[in-house]
């Protein structure tokens, strides 16, 4: 379980399949490097966040997504970072998600390294990580051992645990990904990365 935060964190909720999220991880590091910051990863099941509070996604809205979409790649320019619409999505992050959550309760210290990877497959390199065999293989190519992240992503108190982060997440009052708290401040979006900024600075 994680400390509770303060002011002097940014706690980031996230799903891999939300494009939004993947470039708002992409800054956030350096973001709270500058401003001596705690960056706190928070995996949800975004599913789960748009049943409970009615949200969907901006692809399920032909006249919208479109736009989204290149809106994502103006920020991705603007960041330096490549980004690219995957063709599979939407795709089910249940599996990307417990193991997430899996490796935060098991083993913190390679965390990190498996969000990366997930986040470049899902938005960088285009896989289909709807199939468990993409998945594993991603994994393998990342260091991890496949079967040991599948296990931890079964594991019934991995499940709990998504389970209820998902739930308290929108009890906080969470409704899409990228979100971020800063104390009790939240943004929504990417694109709200100066104002996580100026909370930081106040």
């Amino acid at each position: 379980m994680q400390a509770m935060t303060n002011a002097r964190s940014v706690e980031f909720y996230f799903d891999f399949g939300s494009p939004a999220a993947y470039l708002a991880a992409t800054q956030l590091p350096h973001l709270c490097a500058d401003t001596g910051a705690e960056l706190v990863w928070k995996p949800m099941l975004l599913g789960g966040v748009f049943q409970a509070t009615g949200n969907r996604s901006p692809v399920e809205i032909p006249a919208k997504a479109p736009y989204v979409f290149e809106d994502l790649k103006r920020f991705a320019r603007r960041y330096a970072v490549p980004f690219q619409y995957n063709p599979n999505f939407p795709i089910n992050t249940l599996l990307l998600m417990r193991g997430a959550t899996g490796l935060q309760m098991r083993e913190p210290e390679r965390f990190r390294a498996y969000a990366d990877a997930m986040f470049d497959a899902m938005w960088v390199a285009s896989r289909n990580l709807n199939d468990p065999a993409v998945v594993g293989e991603v994994l393998a190519e990342a260091g991890f051992d496949p079967a040991r992240v599948l296990a931890l992503a079964n594991d019934p108190d991995t499940k709990s645990r998504l389970k209820a982060d998902t739930e308290a997440a929108v009890r906080r009052g969470v409704f899409g990904a990228p979100t971020l708290f800063v104390g009790d401040q939240m943004f929504w979006g990417q694109d709200r990365l100066d104002f996580v900024r100026e909370a930081l600075g106040a």
